[in-house]
């Protein structure tokens, strides 16, 4: 019968694939035990050698260490239980290896210096608390004592990066290079100038929660001009610049004349920052959103059509 069946150590090898060698070694250390000797001395083994040592190999191409394989062959320990653990810890290192192929592909990339790459490794492995901490931080430097915080409290949801569990790699560089970028004191300089902008047209417009962003209303008038070629400086774009004009009135309860449309150039030219841009791409891209439009080009024609209209 198959289950009387011995087999030498050279017939087993045979059998399942594995070296002689690596059988012996095995059998040393009790993970399959002959099940005899012949008379010479050979040790011989069962069928059953054959199922376990099948499973030995696969467990050992999982990376699971000899000790728990032989726990688990002897039936001590649960093989479910054990693939859970084994999983949960492969998760982990394949986090940490997702986060070092990020760091060295940013640093080929960009060609970094030695301090550089230590800042985009440091910054990489924070913890989920330690990111939230950074951007934080960030916010309220941004934010923090501006009488319209109420309004601000959905811009700030919508500026903080939520790095997923299991991040691609451009998830990653995105972070790093956010997180740098948030660190700037230039640019935290500038988004604080924005906020207080906007804040204190709310506080002229004595308006109270979310209104249109101003930013949205250029876009929505001005993307149509651009699209049509209608030049900033020529006559046609007259009538745009008097709808942008006239809501920024209607804002402020001012009258529109040159010190308004002087006040909205400057505005807009606060508002067309690249890095502001820049940390709402990288956002987009570490949040798994759409990548946001351009806003830039809409920015340029308006800040041009009103310097000229400006001019003395």
């Amino acid at each position: 019968m198959e289950g009387d069946t011995l087999y030498s150590i050279g017939e087993l090898a045979r059998r399942t694939g594995l070296t002689v060698k690596t059988i012996r070694f095995y059998s040393d250390r009790g993970i399959v035990t002959p099940t005899d000797r012949s008379p010479a001395g050979y040790r011989i083994y069962g069928t059953d050698a054959v199922a376990r040592l099948d499973l030995v190999r696969t467990l050992r191409e999982l990376g699971l260490d000899l000790p728990t394989i032989r726990r688990v062959v002897d039936q001590e320990l649960s093989l479910p239980e054990v693939a859970a653990t084994h999983a949960e810890a492969l998760a982990v290192q394949i986090r940490v290896l997702r986060l070092r192929r990020a760091v060295l592909t940013a640093v080929a990339e960009r060609g970094s210096t030695p301090e550089e790459t230590e800042l985009m490794h440091q910054l990489a492995q924070l913890s989920e608390d330690e990111r939230r901490r950074l951007i934080g931080d960030f916010l309220d430097a941004v934010f923090g004592g501006l009488d319209a915080a109420p309004a601000f409290a959905g811009v700030m949801r919508s500026m903080t990066p939520e790095l997923p569990d299991n991040p691609e790699v451009e998830q990653v560089l995105a972070w790093v290079e956010l997180a740098e970028l948030s660190q700037d004191p230039d640019f935290r300089t500038g988004v604080r100038r924005m906020a207080e902008d906007q804040a204190a047209e709310q506080a002229e417009s004595g308006t109270v929660g979310p209104r249109r962003d101003i930013a949205a209303i250029v876009h929505h008038h001005v993307g149509p001009a651009l699209a049509a070629g209608i030049d900033p400086v020529a006559p046609h774009a007259e009538p745009i610049v008097a709808v942008l004009t006239a809501h920024y009135a209607h804002l402020l309860g001012r009258p529109d004349d040159i010190e308004l449309r002087h006040r909205l150039a400057i505005r807009l030219e606060n508002m067309n920052d690249p890095r502001r841009e820049r940390y709402f791409q990288l956002l987009a891209v570490v949040n798994g959103w759409p990548a946001p439009e351009s806003l830039a080009p809409v920015f340029d024609w308006s800040v041009q059509a009103l310097r000229v209209r400006t001019q003395a």
